[in-house]
């Protein structure tokens, strides 16, 4: 009998999985509470961990080229992190706005949110490609590279910079998808993205077979067309009519108070990652004074951290669907429910990495890189944010849960304070006051994103979130 009910669990397990990638189920508003967090998260983990495994793959190939190579993509990336900020947060004020829409069944509202969210990504990545044709090797050298790593590497900055519409296309029309409640449509399009980067990875870096050896530039080559095939698959399934954000002829028109609504809902969500992400710019200065091992060993333990965050930011952007939506369809207590059963179960995830990153740390470290200083410096990274990993949990959910709100603005204070008051300072004064190099920094993030937890946890219980109105 047991094993009969065994047996029946795991089959219903499977074919709920199935169901969330499929993408079946897209009202949220109604029925059991943690079916509809597994339906919204499985899709929304899935496509965190493909957006993951693009820095994870990238890293793995160039580290075989060498230190210059991989510091390049490492400070590259934390350049690219204020255009990940403004796409992030435009995605935010795109997923609340189409999510509280979904919650009052005007898809009509939402498509129209849809357009011109595009138009405003255009018109920013635009400024973007101009920057990164001109500046690529100052950008680098600003960042903390020698000039002989700029003049060798720049071509890897440039093409990720001019490219960018393609990266703030991918984020937007996700969010569009998650705001809705039809995630499993963003997954696929991660999917294909990172099948292509993953093949191509390797022939383009490494020159295999015909293809010329382009070096670290190959890996902003492979990146670029996996997500450009991605931006074509997304925009073929807003456009035939099937989703229910739908776009057609008459949405190609402007609208600009529309687009001022976008951009005030999302004014805080760019401002929050903005901050966030210069935090991560200084951090990532103060490192690179202790020398290129130590960039090396950060980027990559960073990279293996994004690998398990990302998959928690699926739940987050769950919670945020599931407030939109419920919100809007006047159900306050149910979106408060949502938000503390996926806070939970990130909890539950982050305990489970925090072990892993303590027993297995040096081991995953050695996986990407071979270098014995950045190895230690790595390991040593991995060891400090496991401590307060556990945390991170709370603080992720709820401040995303304020976001699907509406209520941008919150987290983009919590954050300020946080981040640049006592982050930054603290990170500063441990590593060049204290004499700590790296531990001193590795130090103020964990703390830091423990009090960011701490703070978002208290002003939450307020509620005051439940009033917002987009």
């Amino acid at each position: 009998m047991l094993k009969s009910i065994r047996i029946f669990k795991v089959k219903s397990f499977f074919l709920l999985f199935a169901q969330a990638v499929r993408g079946d189920i897209k009202d949220f508003t109604k029925g059991n509470i943690d079916k509809a967090i597994f339906l919204l998260a499985v899709p929304m983990i899935l496509e965190m961990l493909l957006e993951s495994l693009f820095a994870v793959v990238d890293i793995y190939f160039v580290n075989k080229i060498g230190i210059d190579a991989s510091s390049t993509v490492v400070l590259t990336e934390a350049s690219l992190t204020i255009l990940y900020s403004v796409a992030w947060g435009i995605s935010i004020g795109v997923t609340a706005l189409v999510a509280r829409r979904a919650g009052e069944k005007d898809f009509k509202a939402a498509s129209d949110i849809a357009m011109q969210s595009i138009f405003i990504g255009v018109f920013f990545s635009i400024i973007i490609s101009i920057i990164g044709i001109l500046f690529s090797k100052n950008i680098l050298m600003l960042m903390g590279a020698t000039a002989k790593i700029a003049n060798e590497n720049y071509l890897y900055t440039q093409i990720m910079l001019t490219s960018n519409l393609v990266i703030v296309l991918l984020f937007i029309n996700n969010a569009v998808f998650r705001g809705a409640g039809n995630a499993s449509i963003a997954m696929r399009a991660l999917l294909i993205a990172n099948a292509i980067n993953i093949i191509l990875d390797p022939l383009l870096i490494l020159g295999i077979g015909p293809f010329p050896a382009m070096g670290v530039a190959g890996a902003a080559v492979a990146t670029t067309v996996g997500r450009s095939v991605a931006v074509c698959y997304q925009f073929y399934h807003l456009f035939n009519g099937k989703a229910l954000v739908t776009l057609c002829r008459k949405n190609l028109v402007i609208k600009y108070q529309l687009i001022k609504n976008i951009l005030a809902t999302s004014a805080g969500g760019m401002f929050q990652f903005i901050i966030g992400s210069c935090s991560w710019v200084f951090l990532a200065m103060i490192i690179a004074e202790s020398g290129t091992e130590a960039v090396s060993g950060y980027g990559t333990a960073i990279r293996i951290c994004v690998f398990t965050i990302l998959p928690a930011w699926g739940l987050a952007n769950a919670a945020a669907t599931l407030v939109g939506q419920n919100l809007g369809a006047g159900q306050p207590e149910r979106a408060e429910k949502s938000v503390w059963r996926a806070a939970f179960l990130t909890f539950c995830f982050f305990a489970i990495v925090s072990i892993t990153f303590f027993v297995f740390g040096e081991q995953l470290m050695r996986f990407f890189i071979q270098d014995e200083p950045a190895v230690q410096a790595g390991t040593l990274c991995l060891h400090v944010l496991a401590i307060g990993y556990v945390f991170f949990a709370y603080g992720m959910i709820i401040t995303q849960a304020f976001n699907g709100a509406g209520d941008t603005s919150t987290p983009t204070y919590i954050n300020l304070v946080v981040f640049w008051a006592i982050q930054i300072p603290l990170a500063y004064l441990l590593a060049k006051y204290f004499l700590m190099g790296p531990l001193g920094v590795y130090i103020a993030i964990g703390l830091a994103e423990t009090i960011l937890a701490f703070i978002s946890i208290y002003i939450f219980k307020k509620g005051k979130w439940k009033l917002i109105k987009v």
